[in-house]
């Protein structure tokens, strides 16, 4: 009798539970369907959101503090040194430009949008766009290229470091042989001579 009754206890069990799961599909059934046509309709994004990384090279010192943040070396900066007579202008919050930018690469492929690089930027030239649309069928495409100096401005600014170090390099040398005035020996004071 206890088998009889725990049987029929279980189908009813299995009965309800089959209800309620019916119950909760029938109600989502005639509810209107809250699907986002996506190309069409695009959700607004959370703010603070991280996505694709922008950098205003006007705005960028060469501080490489951006590439020493990121965790995968997705980052890649070359600097030259400007000489005192370039003019590199000033950034938008007032720092003075003091050296080339020639190459300032993201690999966008490595990037993992920790947002880690925009943090230690002094100028804030480098921050997370709400792009996030920008897939690609070839994985250089991928490498976005900030720089703007062309070959000829490189090599120039390159000649004009190069120039520039010699220079220093000779007046260093030059000081080091140059004779150096003999170190005269302070005269003690003559002591006290009690009698």
């Amino acid at each position: 009798m206890n088998q009889v009754a725990e049987y029929f206890g279980n189908i009813t069990q299995s009965l309800k539970t089959i209800a309620i799961g019916m119950g909760v599909t029938f109600r989502h059934l005639f509810t209107p369907a809250v699907t986002v046509q996506y190309p069409t309709v695009k959700m607004k994004l959370p703010e603070r959101a991280r996505n694709r990384l922008y950098v205003n090279i006007d705005d960028c010192i060469g501080c490489d503090q951006c590439s020493k943040a990121c965790p995968v070396d997705c980052i890649e900066i070359e600097i030259i040194k400007s000489t005192p007579e370039d003019d590199l202008g000033i950034t938008s919050s007032g720092s003075k430009k003091k050296l080339h930018v020639p190459v300032f690469n993201i690999d966008i492929a490595k990037c993992c949008y920790c947002g880690l690089c925009v943090y230690p930027c002094p100028t804030e030239c480098i921050y997370m766009t709400p792009v996030y649309e920008f897939s690609e069928f070839d994985r250089q495409n991928l490498i976005y290229n900030y720089a703007r100096m062309s070959p000829s401005e490189i090599e120039t600014a390159q000649l004009k470091a190069k120039k520039m170090d010699e220079e220093l390099a000779a007046k260093k040398a030059a000081a080091a042989l140059a004779p150096k005035p003999p170190v005269t020996q302070p005269i003690p004071p003559p002591a006290n001579t009690a009698i």
